[in-house]
């Protein structure tokens, strides 16, 4: 499914509400809300808005929990982590418990850092199925998403649920949750904004399944496509059917 919104802050507010709307769902249901977190400068502004009244008020922090799709492998106070932009855009403003914040920690070796979240996650997810209850996802200009880069092992993952990965064309090792994974969620939501996004997201929504090549395409939560919002600037290449039905 595909939202089609006329700017970045549209596309933010909707985002927001999403996720609160999502957090009710889930507490009321389970008790809990189990969220991974994305990366990059898409959804800071959503975060910012998560942060501020009203949205603030709307959420039973104390019942929600928090991931990564990915980290690269830094320490926490480096400006690259994941984790430092959202706990500065999002979590520092929060009444969220410590103990509800489950960072990758990318200032272990790549492999240890894999593992030690893989068993985190396992621990959490230890009485059913690994079904987070929302994954935020990006898009990146080459089509990867979350730290699933074209033409990396991790992309033929079928048994971990957390993997290191090396990305030679930033000469950094990352950690990422694998697809396996992320189609387990109950909703998957990509944030895409601007016209540098426009190419890679015709590939990944028209081109032919290609996913060494586009990753993003390896996304199917449960069989079905991800909901995706996405800013009229990163929309423009789409086909006018495609336009038409969002």
């Amino acid at each position: 499914m595909i939202h089609i919104f006329h700017n970045l802050e549209t596309l933010s507010q909707a985002a927001a509400e999403t996720f609160v709307n999502l957090a009710d769902q889930a507490i009321r249901s389970r008790g809990r809300f189990s969220v991974a977190l994305s990366g990059g400068n898409t959804p800071r502004r959503m975060y910012e808005l998560l942060a501020s009244k009203p949205l603030r008020e709307r959420v039973h922090w104390g019942a929600v929990h928090v991931f990564w799709g990915d980290e690269r492998c830094v320490p926490a106070d480096d400006p690259r982590s994941n984790a430092r932009m959202a706990h500065q855009a999002l979590l520092d403003q929060l009444p969220l418990p410590a103990d509800n914040i489950h960072p990758i920690s990318g200032d272990l070796p790549p492999v240890q850092a894999a593992a030690r979240y893989e068993t985190e996650l396992r621990a959490f997810f230890a009485d059913g199925e690994p079904a987070f209850d929302l994954i935020l996802l990006g898009l990146g200009e080459n089509s990867h998403t979350a730290s699933l880069f074209p033409h990396t092992p991790v992309l033929h993952e079928s048994q971990r649920w957390a993997a290191e990965v090396y990305v030679p064309s930033q000469d950094m090792y990352r950690v990422t949750l694998t697809a396996p994974i992320i189609n387990h969620a109950r909703e998957v939501l990509f944030l895409v904004s601007g016209a540098g996004k426009a190419e890679a997201l015709q590939n990944v929504l028209e081109g032919a399944f290609q996913p060494d090549e586009f990753p993003a395409q390896l996304i199917r939560p449960s069989g079905a496509h991800a909901t995706w919002l996405v800013d009229r600037a990163a929309s423009h290449k789409l086909a006018e059917e495609i336009m038409e039905a969002a």
